[in-house]
Parts: C-alpha cells; sequence; structure tokens
C-alpha cells in the first residue's frame, strides 16, 4: 500500500539521449502569437525630437495653409461630417517625397506600419484616393505655398537673389512607347473606345450576376477615361504635326529624311519622345527648375513639353519676379537656351546672362566667339564680348554645381519616372518636391546660422 503524500512524486527522468540534439529535443521558448498585450505606448513617444516628419510638421504649423481648407463644407456649428485634416495629407506628402516616395497607395500602407507616417498621421483616416486627390486638386494652394515660403526665407536673409541657375531635367513619362500612334490609328482607336463605352452602358440593363456593381463601375470608369484620353490625343495630333514640318523646314535634307510621322500617346497625350541623358529616346517631361546659387533654394518651375529649353529662360526670368518680387543680378543658364532674343530680353530688363558662346561655324570667316554678328543687339554684342573674361568664366562655373546639385537632390525626392499623367499633375507633383526641397534647405541654412551665431 502507498503512502498518501502532498504532492505528486515527479515522474522518472528519461535519459538524456546521446550525440547531437535534434529540433523536436529541444527545450527553447517558442513564440506564441497568439497571446493578447497591453502596450503603453502613445504616438509621440514612438518618434524621435529631431524626427525629419517632426520638423515638417513644425514648418507648415508656421505657414499659412487657409487656402487648403477654402473648398472644405462641413464647418463648426453646422451639420455634416469632418474631414481628414488638409494640414495632415499636406505633411504626409512632403515627408514621403523627403523619402523618395511617389505613390499614394505606397503611401496608405505606410501610414500603418511606420512610426513617421502614423505620427503624422495621428489616427486620421487616410486611403489612397484621399491622398491622391489631395495631390492633384491643390496646385494653386501648392504654388502659392511655394512663393510663401520664399518670401519666409528672403524675410530672414536666407535667399538673396546674386545668382540664379536655370536648368531643365528630363524625366520618364507614365507612358509606354508603344502607345504614341499615328492619326488613323487613334481614330480607330476612338471607334473602339466609343464601342466600348456603349457595350458597358448597355449591359446595365443585363448585370452580370458574377461581376458586383463596384466592379461594373469601375470597368465603365475605365472606359470613359480611355475614351477621353484617346480624343485628347487627336485634339493634340494637329499641334505635333505642325512642329513637325516646322523641324523639316529648318533641317538639311538627309536632316528632313530621319523625321518620322507624327505619333501621340494614348497613354498620356501630352509627353513627348525626348532624348534622355543616358542618349535613349524615351516618353519624357521636360522638368524645369530655377535654383539661387548661394542657398541652394529652387525659385521657379515649370513644365515643358517641348523637350527643348529655348525659350525657357524669360518665363523662369518671369516667375522668380512674381515670388520674389525682384529680378536676380545674374542668369546663369547652359547653351541650350542661350537664344540671342532671349539674351537681350533678358539684359533689357537688367538681368546679366552668363551663358557659354558658340564659335563661328566657319573658320575661314576669321571672327571669333568674342566678335559680334552684324545682326546682334547690343545686349547680344556686350554678352559676347563679357563671357570671354575670367570673371565671367568663373562666375559661370557656379551653374553645375548649382543646377545639377538640385536635380540630384530632385531624383532622390522621387523625380526619376513619374506616376501621374498630364502636364497638370505632372506640375503638382514638381511643386510637392520643390516645397521638399525648399523646406529641408530652410532647416539646414536655420540650423548653419544658429551655429555661426554660437561662435560669435
Amino acid at each position: 500500500m502507498t503512502k498518501d503524500t502532498l504532492f505528486e512524486l515527479p515522474e522518472p527522468q528519461a535519459p538524456k539521449p546521446e550525440g547531437l540534439t535534434s529540433p523536436q529535443q529541444a527545450r527553447v521558448l517558442r513564440p506564441v502569437r497568439n497571446q493578447v498585450e497591453w502596450v503603453e505606448r502613445d504616438l509621440d513617444a514612438s518618434l524621435p525630437d529631431d524626427h525629419p516628419a517632426r520638423a515638417i510638421w513644425a514648418f507648415l504649423e508656421g505657414l499659412n495653409l487657409s487656402q487648403f481648407y477654402a473648398s472644405i463644407k462641413s464647418v463648426l456649428g453646422h451639420a455634416g461630417h469632418p474631414t481628414t485634416d488638409p494640414q495632415v495629407l499636406l505633411a504626409l506628402w512632403l515627408y514621403a517625397t523627403s523619402e523618395g516616395v511617389g505613390s499614394a497607395r505606397q503611401i496608405d500602407r505606410l501610414c500603418k506600419e511606420h512610426d513617421a507616417y502614423r505620427w503624422l498621421r495621428g489616427g486620421v483616416p487616410i486611403n489612397y484616393h484621399t491622398l491622391s486627390d489631395f495631390r492633384v486638386a491643390h496646385q494653386e494652394a501648392l504654388d502659392n505655398l511655394l512663393t510663401e515660403i520664399l518670401a519666409s526665407m528672403m524675410h530672414a536673409g536666407l535667399v538673396k537673389l546674386h545668382h540664379v541657375a536655370q536648368d531643365g531635367m528630363r524625366v520618364r513619362a507614365s507612358a509606354g512607347s508603344s502607345s504614341f500612334r499615328r492619326e488613323s490609328s487613334l481614330q480607330r482607336c476612338l471607334a473602339e473606345a466609343e464601342q466600348r463605352v456603349a457595350a458597358l452602358a448597355a449591359e446595365r440593363e443585363r448585370p452580370d450576376p458574377g461581376c458586383s456593381k463596384r466592379q461594373e463601375a469601375a470597368r465603365e470608369r475605365a472606359a470613359r477615361e480611355r475614351q477621353k484620353r484617346v480624343e485628347a490625343a487627336l485634339r493634340r495630333m494637329p499641334k505635333v504635326q505642325a512642329e513637325k514640318e516646322r523641324r523639316k523646314r529648318t533641317r538639311s535634307k538627309a536632316e528632313r529624311d530621319k523625321v518620322s510621322e507624327a505619333r501621340v500617346s494614348t497613354t498620356d497625350p501630352v509627353a513627348r519622345v525626348m532624348k534622355m541623358p543616358d542618349g535613349g529616346f524615351r516618353p519624357a517631361y521636360n522638368l524645369q527648375m530655377a535654383t539661387d546659387e548661394d542657398s541652394q533654394v529652387i525659385v521657379a518651375v515649370a513644365v515643358d513639353t517641348t523637350g527643348s529649353d529655348a525659350g525657357q529662360a524669360p518665363a523662369g526670368l518671369e516667375q522668380i519676379e512674381r515670388r520674389t518680387g525682384r529680378l536676380p543680378a545674374g542668369y546663369l543658364i547652359d547653351g541650350n537656351y542661350a537664344k540671342r532674343d532671349d539674351i537681350t530680353a533678358l539684359e533689357r530688363r537688367g538681368v546679366t546672362v552668363y551663358a557659354p558662346t558658340k564659335s563661328p561655324r566657319t573658320t575661314t570667316s576669321g571672327r571669333t566667339k568674342a566678335e559680334p554678328r552684324p545682326d546682334d543687339t547690343p545686349q547680344v554684342a556686350a554678352w559676347r564680348a563679357r563671357m570671354e573674361t575670367e570673371e565671367a568664366k568663373e562666375i559661370y562655373k557656379g551653374r553645375a554645381a548649382t543646377a545639377e546639385c538640385v536635380n540630384a537632390h530632385a531624383r532622390r525626392h522621387g523625380l526619376t519616372q513619374l506616376l501621374v499623367r498630364g502636364a497638370d499633375r505632372v506640375l503638382s507633383v514638381l511643386l510637392l518636391a520643390a516645397i521638399t526641397h525648399n523646406l529641408l534647405r530652410w532647416k539646414a541654412l536655420n540650423a548653419a546660422a544658429n551655429a555661426q551665431m554660437q561662435v560669435i
């Protein structure tokens, strides 16, 4: 008879296996993922005090963002569901741009996974439709915000407009090379698109039981958008044909034979096939940026669809004057901008032009680059003589150091391939990139100025 005990006796232990331990025999702490945990944590504690997201939010709080709120119909004291704060959406886009993120869907995902995006969001409902619509619906507000930032930086003495450099950057468009079609092909595409829209409209009377109403609406919307794009391509065709004819008239017979027949994209009718920095030809936009040399701050932006820098300098100068209320002392441009009419226009406004001069076409003429042509204006003649001086050559070296640096930052901010279509939407993306760049420069210039004050 066994004696009762207060506690159960342990089972006799099996002998320890000899040799190498297998995974089934090893005693380890394995993960338990269905265990409920209570974690005391707030969003503010998840982000360091010196994080860039906090700096972007702090800068926005000091700016006038009233134009972003003007279209909101829901107001205090009246009926209506509250909407997402535009400052949150703007902050998310600026921080995402600083990280090289240009996709609304990706930002939507990061708002659920990344602490910085979650901090900026602050629990506000966000989806990619809201983000995408915000970016294209507030182009005028973004343009005015860039002007306000420049005014604040000039008031603080951070931007002086001593020398400004303008340059173009060709960025791949959201369109494939195979989407470019001749006029006859576009007519066929339009007929097919119209038939597709009519067929989907007729199917509404006999809905497919295997397709939801949301799917049907999405198919109809895609068909209508396709039809609109093809119609836009046909409307743009005469302009492209006229440009092709102009190029044929101004070129030699051998070069005229190389000019291809006019084609327009059915995906993005405004995009043009351009020669890219790697020597290849792809659909692209020519993004123009003018930058203050001393501060590396962008003072003007524009979207060009011709692929040429010719004629862009006067427009850039006018935009600088509109945004800052003054003109730069010197304007640094490369040879593609250096058209004699443009140089004359800039010089007459009191702006000194620094651009490389071209050598004479024939060496038998005996004329040097500094000697004026018979039809040169006094402003062009002065430019030719000035660019042969060592002082002007030294000043012109600042163009590459300024423009190429800003172009590199723009590519880091996502301007390597566009994810939107149409010149207006591309301009919104460019404005976001310029605002982001300037806010980061504002932070860096303030830090440098504070450090200098401490030394003094």
